[in-house]
């Protein structure tokens, strides 16, 4: 009865270990899965007038018990965080597309064959590529609403292990389901670059990977 127990016990303490909250402070710890534990982590979706007022990521990633250390350490030092249920983030204060940044708070991510890909707006190359169909031609107003409409816009970008960060849009998305012909064939009859369309491939891709 003794060794049932203490096999019970001996589970739960595995399956403490390895579902916990890990944060990591740079790229290269992430890759090489060298991060440290930490407490419990709340995740709230922002809105999309959260994200008009003050920009950045889709997600705030805070203390849910209000430690104000660690808190500090999720806005300012932490480069990325993975939940105890697998999920990825990434802190946007640390990212840059062309010089552009983008903002603060946290995106979405995942790793596919030693790369990052996370989930972001539109900058740069990336808003130019999207809203060639957006109509600039109402002046001021134009612009104003085009824009605006770039605000609930996602798109993915790579991260190589070199810190290089690329936009994933048709040209990336060739290159990357280039051994895949059939998925390569369903991505470009979708012919999009949002996130939604890149990121179901990207899954798929994840997958693969994954299980060979």
């Amino acid at each position: 009865m003794r060794k049932q127990w203490l096999v019970i016990f001996l589970s739960f303490i595995s399956l403490g270990l390895f579902a916990q909250n890990q944060a990591f402070f740079s790229l290269k710890d992430l890759l090489t899965r060298k991060g440290d534990t930490i407490g419990a982590v709340r995740v709230e979706k922002r809105s999309k007038n959260q994200i008009m007022m003050t920009s950045g990521g889709d997600y705030k990633l805070t203390s849910s018990d209000n430690y104000n250390t660690l808190n500090k350490q999720i806005r300012k030092r932490f480069y990325a965080v993975q939940m105890n249920d697998g999920k990825l983030y990434l802190n946007c204060r640390k990212l840059r597309f062309e010089k552009f940044r983008f903002g603060t708070y946290y995106a979405a991510a995942m790793e596919i064959g030693g790369k990052i890909y996370f989930c972001a707006s539109p900058v740069g190359a990336a808003a130019t590529s999207i809203t060639h169909a957006k109509n600039y031609n109402l002046g001021a107003l134009g612009k104003a609403i085009a824009c605006s409409s770039l605000v609930s816009e996602r798109v993915y970008y790579e991260i190589t292990p070199s810190s290089k960060i690329y936009f994933v849009g048709k040209d990336k998305m060739r290159l990357l389901l280039k051994n895949e012909p059939e998925l390569l064939s369903q991505y470009l009859s979708a012919n999009s670059e949002c996130a939604e369309i890149v990121g179901h491939y990207l899954e798929i891709l994840k997958n693969k990977t994954s299980s060979r």
